[in-house]
């Protein structure tokens, strides 16, 4: 079946999604306090505690989702899929299991899938943070997951 890509631009304000498990919450709040004055110029959202600790302690913007192991990440890889999250920030703690790791698998595999910018450690945050696409938009191509979707259900005779 051949694929279909359509071109994609990523607007010079991002739209930024915070997230943080709870052994890496002080980390990504220095984070955001290093790169406060960048995060400004952003909107910025993310899962509930991560969110709340973050604005209290950075002064940033931060639209709250739900918490992780309550379908937070679902609500951000949701908002990847529709468009509407431009980058993720995900400080993930690699030595303790997590709960709700099927949830954290799929957020990072939707990121993968429509081609959005993750970082899981900070110096990958800090390498993207203070990329000169920040300050840009950038024009990328990823699969057409509606014209895919029509083209396979066409294989398969769905539609007449």
């Amino acid at each position: 079946m051949e694929r279909s890509y359509i071109e994609v631009t990523i607007e010079k304000k991002k739209n930024i999604a915070l997230i943080a498990h709870d052994a890496k919450k002080a980390e990504l709040i220095q984070w955001c306090n290093d790169h406060k004055e960048i995060l400004m110029k952003h909107d910025l959202c993310g899962t509930g505690t991560t969110a709340r600790l973050v604005c209290e302690k950075t002064g940033l913007r931060v639209l709250a989702y739900n918490s992780g192991p309550l379908g937070g990440d679902q609500q951000i890889g949701a908002k990847i899929v529709e468009g509407e999250i431009d980058l993720v920030v995900f400080l993930s703690d690699p030595l303790t299991a997590q709960p709700h790791d099927p949830d954290v698998k799929a957020l990072l595999r939707i990121s993968q899938v429509y081609d959005i910018p993750i970082a899981n450690n900070r110096s990958t945050a800090d390498f993207i943070i203070t990329s000169k696409f920040m300050d840009l938009p950038y024009r990328h191509t990823v699969l057409d997951y509606k014209e895919n979707l029509r083209h396979r259900a066409d294989f398969l005779g769905m539609y007449k």
